[in-house]
């Protein structure tokens, strides 16, 4: 818009009472002081634009006031010029409102838009114009041969000189005007930008200053190209230094975002939370996603590194299986030193002692191994909780086994004409023992060797946090030991099922088959909790399936025994044995 059409548009605006409103305006008539003259000026007050930076052009003012319409005879812009100035006529066809022009008036003191160099924008381009073009044609004409630009350091021909070759001149000048602006192109042939930031701000009621209140240069480097001067600036129409808020909805704090409402202008938002796993930590900024280790905090203005979560020692329920493996370790080897105590008795003899020692021990290691499932997994208790487990419990199950078919052969060797204990006796009970838990161990030496378990971030099961848990590494050998930790299991159930009804001394088959009931049933209610359990709890059923698993086996096999031993002491005699063994051969 030229300063004509702002000058119409603001006087209207005045009329119709439209104030406060934020003007941005063009070079075209931002600089413009006849806006003064403008009935609605005011409310152009406080407007803000770019205009081409103004300079002082030395003897300029002296030249234009020396000016008179004798020099320039012909030209109908001087003369229409002075006769505007001084209010008179220099045609022969006298105005009679105007009186005569001599033509020698004087311009010093006259005021006019024509002397009036304050404003030197545009003109200053023009300057700079004629002095790039003057030591362009300086350059072309000072060039020594076989030092010019051309080809084979050749000049132009001064004589007939070409345009091209000023033009190359001209591409390459520079230098700096008197007042220190360096003048130079770039490869595309524009100039370095300058510009003024222009605020209009009032002087009195009834004008307005031009006053500039920052300055852009190209030229200077990319962190002092723009520069506010210091001066306030003036905001909106009434005059205002404060400034102005040109949104219809408040900013939006740390930890929300801008959402637009349907149908209003961009200014006009509501603000809503940022999504899980975004930041927004600047007012008005849109979301920022978190780094997958780190997680929003409550007002989602800085992002955090994750919780870490894994069963520790320190948390309540770390605590009280804790206290439960080594109570339960403590247990077994209090009922060890009791049956090594009264080992010479009838009730400790008569149930195979050696297989009940080496049962108490693997009872002891299965309580402990428990422990290595709490605590912050490594690769190393990684790979020994379950190895670790499926041995002990390997070796727990073949001496239950081998305690079983002792009682099965026991009660066959007491029929007439029998030999069976021949073929099971305490040398086979032991290459048994052995031999079972020797598959196992090369069972988790294969699961070792090609792909052990290993320390593992969860990341997919809880946005917030990062579950530290021990990846299986292979599943076929975490359930090959379960499996035949299970086969073991039921093999001994079912050789114990079949000798419950045997009259022996102390109802060793009876205990046995209660101890893999119980065995069996946590096991088999482990696998649906072990895969639908998250996180820590998954841990935390495991542990309690141990744990269960060896406390039923303890007191359903040992409990009955010391209870004899140490509160019917009358019922441990071999008479008592003795009396048994008849009945049973009766």
């Amino acid at each position: 818009m030229s300063h004509r059409e702002v000058n119409v548009l603001a006087t209207e605006l005045y009329r119709q009472n439209v104030t406060g409103l934020q003007w941005v305006g063009s070079d075209a008539w931002i600089t413009d002081h006849s806006l003064t003259d403008s009935e609605g000026h005011r409310i152009l007050v406080g407007s803000l634009g770019f205009a081409v930076s103004r300079a002082h052009i030395p003897g300029l003012e002296e030249h234009l006031r020396l000016l008179h319409p004798s020099q320039f005879p012909d030209s109908p812009f001087v003369r229409d010029f002075w006769e505007d100035t001084f209010d008179c006529s220099l045609s022969d066809t006298r105005d009679a409102q105007r009186k005569s022009c001599s033509g020698f008036e004087s311009l010093q003191d006259a005021k006019s838009y024509f002397t009036d160099v304050s404003e030197l924008r545009f003109t200053n381009n023009v300057y700079k114009s004629v002095y790039a073009v003057a030591h362009a044609l300086h350059n072309l004409v000072t060039c020594e041969e076989k030092k010019g630009p051309f080809y084979n350091g050749s000049c132009a021909d001064t004589k007939h000189i070409q345009p091209w070759q000023v033009l190359h001149y001209l591409q390459n000048v520079n230098f700096a005007t008197n007042q220190g602006e360096r003048v130079t192109f770039d490869q595309n042939g524009d100039s370095p930008a300058r510009y003024e930031l222009i605020n209009l701000q009032h002087v009195t009621s009834g004008t307005m200053q031009v006053a500039t209140v920052g300055v852009f240069d190209a030229t200077l480097p990319r962190e002092r190209q723009f520069i506010m001067n210091g001066m306030k600036i003036v905001w909106g129409g009434e005059g205002h230094t404060q400034v102005p808020v040109s949104v219809c909805s408040e900013s939006c704090p740390p930890g929300k975002r801008k959402a637009l409402q349907k149908g209003k202008p961009v200014c006009c938002y509501d603000c809503i939370p940022c999504a899980d796993g975004e930041i927004s930590n600047i007012t008005s900024m849109e979301c920022l996603k978190c780094p997958i280790d780190y997680w929003p905090n409550t007002r989602g203005d800085t992002c955090i590194l994750k919780e870490v979560e894994f069963l520790s020692y320190a948390e309540i329920m770390g605590i009280i299986l804790t206290f439960f493996c080594l109570m339960g370790a403590v247990l077994t080897t209090m009922i060890a030193l009791v049956f090594f105590h009264f080992r010479e008795t009838p009730i400790v003899r008569a149930n195979n002692s050696e297989l009940s020692f080496l049962l108490l021990f693997s009872l002891t290691l299965c309580f402990l191994c428990s422990l290595t499932f709490i605590g912050r997994p490594s690769e190393w208790s990684c790979m020994l909780r379950h190895t670790a487990f499926g041995i002990t419990f390997v070796l727990c199950i073949s001496c239950i086994l081998g305690k079983t078919i002792v009682v099965l052969m026991a009660f066959r060797a007491t029929l007439p004409g029998s030999n069976m204990m021949k073929w099971f006796g305490p040398a086979q009970q032991r290459l048994s023992v052995l031999a079972f838990t020797l598959i196992q161990v090369l069972i988790c030496i294969l699961w070792l060797t090609i792909n052990p378990p290993f320390p593992f971030k969860n990341m997919s099961h809880y946005k917030e946090k990062i579950i530290l848990e021990c990846a299986l590494g292979s599943a076929v050998g975490f359930w090959a030991v379960l499996g035949y930790i299970g086969l073991l299991a039921m093999l001994c159930f079912v050789f114990a099922f079949l000798a419950r009804k045997l009259p022996d001394n102390f109802n060793e088959a009876k205990f046995i088959t209660f101890s893999m009931l119980i065995f069996c049933a946590v096991w088999i209610t482990f696998i649906p909790a072990y895969v639908s359990s998250p996180g820590k709890f998954t841990v935390a059923v495991e542990i309690f399936a141990i744990l269960a698993s060896s406390y039923g086996t303890l007191f359903c096999i040992f409990l009955p025994k010391c209870y004899v031993i140490l509160l019917r002491p009358e019922r441990n005699t071999k008479k008592h044995v003795m009396s048994k063994t008849k009945e049973i051969q009766y």
